[in-house]
């Protein structure tokens, strides 16, 4: 898509448990950042997250600690602590989180980025149907899902519509969609259908002591500052 001609600030919500942070969740953001031309994207590490009653292995203060890390020297990229845990114990959500954000930047364009296993449960959030007009949803595609039927995926009484074919933004392919609501409203979705990154944080927790036994040499998951981290803090032993 062409470079936007106004100049109000592009920011992408990249909310998760980020349990750990790792390179997948690194090139989700820069290839969202390169195709819709953002100016941030801000890493929320979740306090609680609704759908996942167990809770995060490790703790809000040591997923932050690693999100730092991972994103240490990336000027596009920023922590945020919108999703931080409730101080009453209630669980997070996403759609009162970004009501929030929109009220705090109220100049900014807001997009919401999310992988395609967050798409898959959006029927299941808490107004989720909601959560795309607040902040367009820019998705990207993960190995063995390539969602090729949008509209059986999301909530119900929406509908999606494609507007343009694949584009190509900084190497990046880039399908670009209408989502229409039931009561008539319509925002843009955004979908990254190429990038093949895998993004699953348990399936890379399962590696990480290998990774840990070998002092971190070699490992190709975890940026390096956050697999020293894992191993001073003796993290996911156990996983």
């Amino acid at each position: 898509m062409p470079e936007p001609a106004n100049e109000r600030r592009r920011v992408a919500f990249f909310g998760g448990s980020f349990d750990p942070p790792h390179l997948g969740h690194i090139g989700v953001a820069r290839a969202a950042q390169a195709a819709l031309h953002l100016d941030t994207v801000l890493f929320a590490p979740v306090g609680v997250q609704p759908l996942k009653p167990v809770g995060s292995t490790a703790s809000f203060e040591d997923r932050v600690a690693m999100t730092e890390l991972a994103i240490k020297g990336q000027h596009q990229f920023a922590i945020s602590f919108a999703d931080a845990p409730d101080p009453g114990g209630r669980p997070n959500y996403t759609f009162d989180t970004l009501v929030r954000l929109r009220q705090q930047f109220a100049s900014v364009t807001l997009f919401t980025l999310m992988g395609a296993d967050s798409l898959l449960d959006l029927r299941r959030w808490y107004r989720g149907a909601e959560i795309p007009v607040v902040a367009p949803l820019i998705v990207a595609s993960r190995p063995g899902q390539p969602l090729e039927d949008l509209a059986a995926i999301l909530p119900e009484g929406m509908t999606i519509a494609e507007d343009t074919a694949v584009e190509d933004v900084a190497e990046v392919h880039l399908r670009i969609f209408t989502l229409r609501s039931a009561a008539g409203g319509s925002t843009p979705f955004y979908l990254l259908p190429g990038l093949e990154i895998e993004i699953s944080a348990s399936d890379i927790r399962s590696q990480v002591s290998a990774a840990i036994d070998r002092r971190c040499v070699g490992h190709e998951l975890l940026p390096d500052a956050v697999c020293e981290y894992i191993a001073e803090h003796g993290l996911y032993r156990h996983e």
